[in-house]
């Protein structure tokens, strides 16, 4: 295995904290006491992320490029040791939710099942978590295409990894991460966003291979080279569980094995033509070629930054949007207007971002029209009768770590 950081899941060797956030982290610390009457053992942090380019990608072993948002989950936690899970969100209504550490199912259901579901896995793996009181506080947005739920289960691990002095790579927290989504919570869902939220590094993207966890950090520096990134985040919830992820995926999976290959990451672009021409299914073959050169537009993107040609990298971006649209066909309505909007402001480029049938999207611009694409893209929205979207830039920050 060649993926990870090189320091146990504890150090947090991505960067430090965003502004504001000590001061929200004492705020998590209080509210913790006044709920269980004792301080936590500590406050962690994980990161949403925005995905630069490589999208549905992940589960067929194939390159992503995310970067981490300064928008974040807190977790305040204390150890316990007779195996009660106490579980409260002060983003979620309802009061604590208690389990049984050492008597976890997969099917649990509602939000709960996410931290549950890391020390399900945690103790699978034959680590010993035996029971945490846990408060909880999330500024990512919720259904957003930001990947709430994988920093929702980062900082739980975390957090169990430093308590119970587990000695884990940051790799393998994202791995058992994944596996508490796939089997616990029932979401087929790739390795990418449990591997952003824990190991992003700030000023940076994350090339990551999928296959084997093999990390590059990648200078991700939009404003020195007078840039932002924008992401508009539409209002449309989607909802994984609901089955069109997990039938991309099946295809996807259909694909592979018609063309005798282990995942679509082994279909190389200069054969995808030969390879297409193999398949019957017309819908199978649009999900091949769709991971096929979505894989190829992730390399080029990581050559043109590593080459400081971070401005030409827009055109690859929406490139990656048609093909979600068309051949994925996991956009929406809202979605390509967003990336309609943008470019019609002059947004060197614009894709959606995330698994798509809502969610955001993400527009590179100049910074000097930041502002018009924003109202662009608003009044786009108002005149199609949607509800005002939410805009703000993104600025890669660090992946998980501890605050107090």
């Amino acid at each position: 295995m060649t993926g990870g950081t090189s320091g146990t899941a504890g150090t947090s060797g991505t960067g430090g904290t965003v502004p504001g956030e000590t001061a929200r982290a004492r705020q998590v610390a209080d509210a913790f006491r006044e709920l269980y009457g004792t301080a936590p053992d500590g406050v962690w942090a994980a990161p949403g992320r925005v995905n630069l380019i490589g999208e549905h990608t992940d589960y067929n072993d194939g390159f992503v490029m995310p970067l981490a948002l300064p928008n974040t989950v807190l977790a305040a936690v204390s150890r316990r040791d007779d195996d009660l899970l106490r579980l409260h969100s002060a983003d979620v209504p309802g009061g604590v939710v208690e389990l049984r550490a050492d008597v976890l199912e997969p099917g649990d259901g509602g939000w709960a099942a996410y931290p549950a579901g890391v020390v399900w896995a945690l103790r699978g793996a034959g680590h010993r978590v035996t029971g945490a009181d846990v408060h909880l506080a999330s500024d990512v947005p919720v259904g957003a295409g930001l990947s709430s739920s994988a920093a929702l289960e980062v900082v739980t691990a975390l957090a169990c990894a430093d308590l119970f002095d587990l000695g884990l790579l940051r790799w393998q927290l994202a791995r058992l991460c994944q596996r508490a989504e796939n089997v616990y919570v029932g979401v087929p869902c790739g390795i990418m966003d449990q591997t952003a939220a824990a190991c992003c590094a700030e000023g940076h993207a994350l090339h990551l291979d999928t296959r084997d966890l093999a990390q590059r950090q990648v200078p991700f520096d939009l404003a020195g080279a007078g840039l932002r990134l924008l992401v508009v985040d539409t209002g449309v919830r989607h909802a994984l569980g609901d089955g069109e992820y997990a039938t991309r995926r099946e295809r996807c999976e259909e694909g592979a094995h018609a063309l005798g290959v282990q995942a679509l990451r082994d279909v190389a672009l200069e054969r995808m033509d030969e390879a297409l021409a193999q398949l019957s299914d017309p819908v199978v073959r649009r999900r091949v070629r769709h991971v096929v050169t979505e894989n190829a537009r992730v390399e080029e993107v990581v050559a043109r930054l590593e080459a400081g040609r971070i401005r030409t990298i827009g055109p690859l971006l929406t490139a990656g949007h048609s093909s979600l649209r068309d051949d994925f066909e996991v956009s929406c309505p809202e979605l390509d207007l967003v990336v309609e909007a943008a470019l019609g402001a002059g947004a060197l480029g614009a894709r959606m971002t995330g698994a798509g049938f809502g969610g955001s999207a993400i527009a590179l611009v100049d910074e000097g029209d930041a502002d018009a694409v924003a109202k662009a893209v608003t009044e786009a929205f108002a005149t199609a009768g949607h509800g005002a979207p939410r805009i703000f830039p993104a600025v890669p920050a660090a992946g998980a770590r501890r605050l107090l």
